[in-house]
């Protein structure tokens, strides 16, 4: 910047213009109305439940049903038995319809069918994410055969 006369008076000018508003720059202002001590919780606060995934039970009368992806697929029972989990929404709005098995010698195709329970008329719905957990029976135990998810 010069320093001339001119552009000195004109700066003077308009910071008292800026000044003679009123109102503080967002900084100060932001700084005016900000609490005297700092925040209770330094850390981040998770919303992850303490519990483990919520068991449930095919209903067999949901409607609106559709093919759901689930994360995880555990053998349990000595591979008689294969326990998934998955990423759901809340009863009555969400429920488990149904669970699909089909079984070849080379692979084990699981597939999770949700939908909404006839409970659910009239009901506001939350849109939180649970865990939810199932138990599925096989003909014949897991072995070496592979494990796919139906829904993809």
């Amino acid at each position: 910047m010069t320093a001339t006369p001119f552009a000195g008076t004109m700066l003077a000018v308009s910071v008292m213009l800026v000044t003679g508003c009123g109102a503080a720059p967002p900084a100060e202002r932001a700084a005016a109305t900000a609490p005297a001590q700092p925040p209770v919780a330094a850390e981040p606060v998770t919303t992850m439940p303490t519990k483990g995934p919520e068991p449930v039970k095919p209903t067999g009368n949901a409607i609106n049903v559709h093919k759901v992806r689930w994360t995880n697929a555990t053998p349990v029972a000595k591979g008689r038995q294969i326990k998934l989990t998955w990423w759901s929404g809340v009863a009555p709005c969400t429920v488990l319809d149904r669970v699909k098995v089909k079984e070849t010698a080379k692979q084990v195709t699981i597939t999770l069918y949700e939908g909404t329970s006839p409970k659910a008329k009239n009901v506001s719905c939350i849109m939180i994410a649970i865990e939810k957990t199932t138990t599925v029976k096989l003909k014949k135990a897991l072995g070496n055969r592979k494990l796919v998810d139906g829904s993809r």
